[in-house]
Order: C-alpha cells, then structure tokens, then sequence
C-alpha cells in the first residue's frame, strides 16, 4: 500500500519530539504492511465516514482514510486533540 499525507499532517509531524516521529515512522511501516496490526490498535472512528485512527503510543494518535490503494494520513498528535477535529 501507498501513502500521503495532508498539509495539516505534516504541520503536526514537524512539531512532534523527534523520540516520537521515530516511533510514528515504525508503526506507519506497520501500518502499511498490516492495518490490524496489534500495537496499532486501530479502530474507526465513531460518527466520521472512512476515518481510522492508530497508535504511535500511549499519549499519540494519527488518524487516516484509505481511498482505493492510497493511505491519506490526515492528523498526528495528543490523543485528545486528534480525535476533536480527526
């Protein structure tokens, strides 16, 4: 599977700690190779059409949608703040 990203998602990855941009880039290679994968936990989103969300850890999540072969990464960050505006 392939993947992209939007404006708003490398704004937020630019800001994380870079411990943690480690850890993203090791679960989106998980991510990519298996959506079910365990320590991603992924889930979809309640309420939202298409949208998922994963663990990078405990405190961070992304969210992201898939259009036919394509993983759209949409948003990385604080738990909390991800999944206000996912």
């Amino acid at each position: 599977m392939q993947f992209k990203t939007t404006v708003r998602f490398e704004k937020n990855l630019k800001k994380l700690p870079v411990y943690i941009r480690k850890k993203f880039y090791k679960q989106l290679d998980s991510l990519l190779h298996n959506i079910q994968y365990p320590s991603l936990n992924t889930k979809k989103i309640q309420g939202c059409i298409n949208i998922w969300e994963a663990r990078v850890d405990y405190q961070y999540r992304f969210t992201f949608s898939i259009d036919a072969q394509t993983i759209i990464l949409r948003v990385i960050g604080n738990h909390d703040e991800v999944l206000k505006n996912p």
